[in-house]
């Protein structure tokens, strides 16, 4: 291994799944072996067993569709307003000026604790679960794409007004394609994100979701059923992240150049 040195793609995969062998490996050997009691952490095969069950006796599947419904929407809805607001404040210093304070302020405020607030506003329905994640999505998507759009090399810029470009034509072709595979590269970090925030929402006031399965198990002391749901979340964020990596391979090819 050199620093920063690539690896081929069959390596790179193969390295990838070795790991979650080691690790699955690990676990059942501490739960299986009896060095962790079960009541604690289940073993793979229960784990798995529960999951079965889940999917086939109690519709878990619903479950999942519910909360990945939730994610994509609250995500999606903060997408839409942060992108360009944020491309608006990288590229206009007085619009900045207007809303970096509050952008900077409102990002540290932890989106759950919003959630009884929302509750009363919203009531216990979809749209407090949406709400939850917008809030936790929109301002770090606004603040992260409006430094990457203030980053532009200059000199582009410059280059585009001695060409006879107008304002709206360098935010157009100089800055939005410039940082595109970056803005890209952020709504899939904050995607993530979004996951936290859900399942957060779905621990209240909520009759269907992953996180209402996880909170109901506790009551049962269900830890395989927990832990697959855990497993879950992990997998589909594992899945939408890998779709985000190939379509802005796609849509962005000079970024990979």
């Amino acid at each position: 291994m050199r620093p920063l040195e690539p690896v081929s793609r069959r390596l790179k995969v193969a390295l990838g799944l070795s790991f979650f062998v080691l690790f699955f490996l690990a676990w059942g050997i501490a739960t299986i072996g009896g060095f962790v009691p079960k009541i604690f952490l289940a073993d793979p095969i229960t784990m798995l067993i529960d999951g079965w069950t889940l999917l086939t006796r109690f519709g878990f599947g619903y479950d999942i569709l519910i909360t990945i419904w939730r994610v994509v929407g609250g995500f999606v809805l903060a997408a839409i307003i942060a992108v360009p607001l944020g491309l608006a404040m990288g590229a206009y210093k007085p619009v900045e000026a207007f809303f970096e304070p509050f952008v900077s302020f409102a990002r540290y405020l932890p989106a759950s604790a919003f959630i009884p607030l929302l509750i009363l506003w919203a009531g216990l329905g979809e749209a407090q679960k949406l709400l939850v994640i917008f809030i936790g999505s929109v301002f770090q998507i606004i603040l992260m794409v409006a430094v990457v759009v203030g980053q532009t090399r200059r000199d582009l810029v410059e280059a585009a007004y001695t060409l006879g470009a107008r304002d709206r034509g360098v935010v157009g072709r100089v800055l939005i394609p410039m940082n595109a595979p970056e803005i890209a590269e952020i709504l899939r970090l904050v995607l993530g994100w979004a996951w936290t925030y859900v399942i957060v929402a779905e621990l209240i006031g909520s009759s269907h979701g992953i996180g209402h399965m996880i909170i109901d198990s506790q009551a049962l002391m269900a830890t395989g059923q927990i832990i697959f749901g855990i497993v879950v979340i992990g997998f589909i964020g594992l899945g939408s992240d890998y779709a985000f990596k190939t379509m802005n391979r796609r849509l962005f090819p000079w970024a990979s150049a």
